[in-house]
């Protein structure tokens, strides 16, 4: 799978989930945060009103939410589930040899999952040093303080939502 710059890989059920988060907060939660901010407004002094504060406070992130997943969306590809051909690509559980001990990531947006495993994008260090490397080989990659990471690519398999 080829990607640009900007672009983040989800699986079709991420995106289809993400879309309708997206219609959801654009259409009945821009509604709902609008009548808080209404009620509150017609407490009356807004400088001491805390429902009022709490209600544009929500509404900001809120608003933020939408950006980013317009941007994501936007920007997405959506794939279908990688082979299990033991090569590193978007959409697979990768499985490192780091400092000695093993690590298990997905490679994507983080968007795809919401349980706990741990998520690279294609465009951090470790996930652009791996990308297109295959079950033996090994990378190398700068972290954020200047020092060379080794990481040797143990096992890979799809990632299933």
């Amino acid at each position: 799978m080829t990607e640009t710059a900007g672009q983040s890989y989800l699986t079709q059920a991420a995106y289809d989930r993400l879309k309708a988060e997206l219609a959801d907060l654009s259409g009945p939660g821009r509604t709902e945060i609008a009548r808080k901010i209404e009620a509150a407004r017609l407490e009356g002094d807004l400088r001491e009103n805390g429902g009022y504060h709490a209600a544009k406070d929500e509404q900001g992130k809120m608003e933020a939410r939408i950006r980013q997943l317009t941007h994501l969306l936007d920007r997405a590809t959506i794939g279908e589930t990688p082979p299990d051909d033991g090569i590193v690509e978007p959409g697979m559980v990768v499985t490192v040899e780091m400092f000695g001990e093993e690590e298990t990531f997905l490679l994507g947006s983080r968007e795809i999952t919401d349980d706990s495993m741990h998520v690279f994008s294609e465009q951090s260090p470790i996930g652009s040093a791996v990308n297109g490397l295959q079950v033996g080989d090994v990378a190398t990659y700068s972290a954020p303080n200047g020092k060379q990471i080794e990481v040797k690519i143990l096992h890979t398999r799809p990632y299933e939502s």
